[in-house]
């Protein structure tokens, strides 16, 4: 029996570290590839590392194609997701306080929409979007994009879910006898105690909004005006290394070290922001948990 618990948990670890393998490899190989030139890519191991040196000329080369265009879709890529953040925060917190804690004529319903509108894929939305966009004339522009981006019914529902299972209502009610008003209630009280949920639903429409491609793509027609999302399937068709009528084209070529150094400076921005805010994103996820 109990070498029979031993050979299931030896099989569980060897499982395990299969998928780690599986899933983490790949990112190593991302980490290591800007390191070497492109023939080292081909004809090295692929775990194999370069030099340092190689690694900061490709990134001089990503950072200065075509006239520093990765940094200008870089900075497009924050402005979006920055402004879209602001916006749902904005919205989804006052949202999900007003829909946890107060009684009104209809807030079933309008708790039932939240919740449909939650599981429609957000590209289903993109085409009304447009068309609503281009009757205000706002396509091509910041809007166009950081207003959708500004939609975020989860972020509702999160703040939703944290309002009424961990705000006291006790307290509130206490804070009204004292002659605070309803605003008063929830700037004093409620928003200061809903910090966590706030990085909560700040880090998630965040990730939702750097990582967004269809919606940019549609917005917007001009390089100047893509983010790095969007770029970056246009420094993959100008890679000979993929698209060999690329080299005729009479335009900046890329290679394989040069793209694996766009997709790192794609994923550090959210990288970064997880790191910062991993312990409210963790009391965010905890908080409602458990309730007195």
């Amino acid at each position: 029996m109990l070498a029979r618990r031993y050979a299931f948990r030896i099989i569980a670890i060897l499982v395990l570290l299969l998928f780690t393998v599986f899933f983490f490899g790949p990112v190593v190989w991302l980490l290591i590839a800007p390191t070497k030139t492109d023939s080292q890519i081909i004809n090295k191991a692929p775990l194999a590392f370069g030099s340092f040196t190689t690694f900061g000329r490709t990134f001089r080369d990503v950072t200065s194609y075509e006239g520093n265009l990765v940094l200008t879709w870089l900075k497009n890529s924050a402005i979006y997701a920055f402004g879209g953040t602001a916006l749902a925060v904005l919205a989804a917190i006052p949202s999900g306080y007003g829909l946890a804690l107060t009684r009104f004529a209809g807030r079933r319903a309008l708790l039932a929409i939240t919740l449909v509108v939650m599981i429609v894929p957000g590209t289903a939305l993109v085409l009304p979007l447009f068309l609503e966009a281009n009757t205000v004339h706002l396509v091509g522009t910041v809007w166009s994009i950081i207003l959708p981006f500004g939609f975020f019914p989860f972020g509702v529902y999160l703040a939703y879910i944290y309002f009424s299972t961990t705000i006291p209502k006790d307290l509130l009610g206490a804070a009204r006898i004292d002659g605070a008003g309803e605003w008063g209630v929830f700037w004093r009280i409620a928003l200061p105690l809903a910090v966590p949920v706030v990085g909560l639903v700040g880090f998630f429409s965040f990730v939702a909004n750097w990582n967004n491609y269809y919606l940019p793509f549609v917005m917007t027609y001009d390089n100047s005006q893509y983010p790095l999302q969007v770029g970056l399937p246009i420094l993959l068709g100008s890679s000979p290394s993929i698209n060999p009528v690329a080299a005729t084209g009479g335009q900046a070529l890329i290679y394989r070290p040069e793209l694996a150094m766009a997709t790192l400076i794609a994923i550090a921005p959210v990288l970064l922001v997880f790191l910062f805010a991993q312990r409210t994103l963790v009391s965010g996820m905890l908080a409602g948990s458990t309730k007195e």
